[in-house]
């Protein structure tokens, strides 16, 4: 594990595989860090196994990168310039990126703010959710803030809150970044993502939106329905990861 420095801000960042391979740009999802999703995971493994360099990196407000706690730090755009830092950190013009839920949403900003640089997209547990919002978030703001879990009603805010203390979080930097980050984009800014596009969504997914409906946006997108998976169970799916590396092998 390494750091670089993306707006002024310390985050840290892991490089594995060749480095002469085609690589791989991890983004994972809020309150989570790269070693819960994506080591813990077997993703990285099964990259560099696969014949891929796997880059991840923690998001500002996250496992061991720098944690703000003014919401102003947590914009989409400035979120999706650290993932553009850390390519030219390593020195790598060209990439592709795979987002897990809130790093879907880094990653589609961070595809259309600088399309050359990602050849090929997959987003992973965001569906619509990425143009038509996913829920009221605040409550997991509230969740964050409340001085117990026990202080905690209601249930998506509980499932977080729990979340976060198990991964002994930065609660309130992750509450700033909930209250800025889930900004969303429109439709016609969705149709200019024209890299080629792999949407993964679990089929008991309460939080994505639908996977088919933001397909359809794109010129060149699939799905991967992931049966019988909610939210947290499709990150690490043997399915997901075989088509993973299906749809990577097409660019190869």
């Amino acid at each position: 594990m390494d750091h670089f420095i993306s707006d002024g801000l310390e985050l840290a960042f892991l490089d594995a595989g060749d480095r002469d391979a085609p690589s791989v740009l991890l983004l994972h999802g809020f309150a989570s860090s790269m070693q819960v999703n994506w080591v813990d995971t077997g993703w990285v493994k099964t990259l560099t196994d696969a014949g891929y360099r796997a880059v991840a990196f923690d998001h500002r407000g996250h496992g061991r990168s720098a944690k703000p706690t003014q919401e102003a730090a947590y914009t989409p755009q400035k979120m999706a310039g650290d993932a553009v830092a850390l390519l030219d950190h390593l020195g790598m013009p060209r990439t592709s990126v795979f987002g897990y839920s809130m790093g879907a949403r880094v990653a589609a900003f961070a595809s259309l703010a600088v399309p050359a640089r990602f050849e090929r997209v997959i987003f992973g547990g965001l569906g619509s959710g990425l143009v038509e919002g996913v829920g009221d978030w605040d409550p997991i703001a509230a969740a964050l803030r409340a001085p117990s879990l026990e202080d905690v009603k209601d249930p998506r805010g509980r499932m977080f809150r729990a979340f976060a203390d198990r991964t002994k979080s930065d609660r309130e930097a992750l509450a700033a970044c909930i209250s800025m980050s889930r900004k969303e984009l429109t439709e016609a800014a969705v149709g200019r993502i024209d890299q080629p596009v792999l949407i993964g969504v679990g089929t008991t997914d309460e939080i994505a939106g639908s996977p088919h409906r933001l397909a359809a946006l794109m010129p060149n997108s699939r799905v991967l329905a992931i049966e019988d998976r909610d939210h947290m169970q499709s990150v690490g799916d043997r399915r997901f990861k075989a088509e993973v590396l299906r749809f990577l092998g097409e660019g190869a």
